[in-house]
């Protein structure tokens, strides 16, 4: 396949200007070598940046200063924090369990209650207690969903 000047970048063109046909020729094969070269180069340095998948050995009798070095005193601070805080927050989380616990069994109990109540009566009256034991129901349904939505962070 023959090329024209004008197929190749700016950069790579070759002034062929007053040059014998056969220094054209040795031009055009140096590029080609070239171009057909740089994907080769170009894995070869990819290969090359990759991390060892076995690194040397340590010496046995080394002791790594920042593994073995002791906490400061903001270091033991700030760890101390952190397990006040996920002890809270533990606790927090047990206690909002508990309640959640607790007034779903309420409720249950109540809607267990209601439905007695609504049995006992005609179908077309309802009294001010069933009204009042519903809209009771209704506000701890609410208080409960408020209690699951509810997420207590640890930070």
């Amino acid at each position: 396949m023959q090329r024209s000047r004008n197929d190749l970048p700016a950069l790579v063109r070759v002034e062929t200007v007053g040059m014998s046909r056969a220094l054209r020729a040795m031009a055009w094969l140096c590029m080609a070598g070239f171009f057909s070269l740089m994907p080769v180069t170009a894995k070869a340095q990819n290969n090359s940046q990759t991390p060892l998948s076995n690194p040397p050995p340590r010496p046995t009798g080394v002791l790594l200063p920042e593994a073995n070095r002791p906490l400061d005193a903001n270091q033991v601070m700030e760890m101390r924090e952190q397990q006040a805080k996920a002890q809270n927050y533990a606790a927090a989380n047990a206690e909002r369990k508990k309640q959640i616990s607790d007034d779903s069994a309420l409720l249950l109990k109540l809607a267990a209650d209601l439905k007695a109540e609504v049995d006992k009566t005609s179908k077309d009256t309802l009294s001010l207690a069933v009204i009042r034991k519903a809209d009771e129901i209704e506000r701890l349904a609410h208080a409960v969903k408020e209690k699951m939505k509810l997420t207590v962070g640890a930070n």
